[in-house]
């Protein structure tokens, strides 16, 4: 296993638990090379999930693709971090190239579609991928994911629709 390696999956098997550990096993991996898409995703998902410094992390996300535009492991990090800081057009315009790529998981991709969406209320289009991602999915750990986008979006549409009749 080659050095970069070692410190890569490490900072992988700490990550979330041991910021530190992370931390100091992401500037070995980067150390031997710089342009490690999984290390600076893994930048730029420490800024985003912990820091919620989107703005850097964004800036993470947008080096690792610019070193590998099929770093797929990349998109759904990007795109969460993009629906989080409201930069809701850049977000569809990413879903949309990513869900072009070869090997991307694309069920993954079109949860990011739904609940961008969701968060633009815009649960007619939401339930409507979501019935597009339920014919294509082969996982059944998706099955409860889906289970509770459908049970939010239904619950926020008949709010909605009360909200209407009164």
């Amino acid at each position: 296993m080659k050095t970069i390696d070692k410190h890569l999956l490490n900072a992988l098997d700490n990550y979330p638990y041991s910021l530190m550990a992370t931390m100091e096993s992401l500037e070995y991996a980067l150390s031997y090379n710089e342009k490690n898409t999984m290390a600076i995703c893994l930048l730029g998902r420490i800024y985003a999930e912990q820091l919620m410094d989107y703005e850097t992390a964004k800036e993470y996300f947008e080096e690792a693709i610019s070193y590998n535009l099929h770093a797929l492991e990349i998109y759904p990090y990007y795109i969460e971090t993009l629906i989080l800081n409201e930069d809701f057009d850049e977000a569809e315009k990413l879903i949309a190239f990513a869900l072009t790529l070869k090997g991307m998981d694309k069920v993954t991709i079109l949860l990011k579609k739904v609940w961008l969406k969701e968060v633009l209320c815009d649960f007619k289009m939401a339930k409507k991928i979501l019935k597009e991602i339920k014919s294509m999915n082969c996982h059944d750990s998706n099955n409860s994911i889906l289970e509770e986008f459908h049970k939010r979006i239904d619950s926020k549409t008949e709010k909605k629709k009360k909200k209407k009749s009164k």
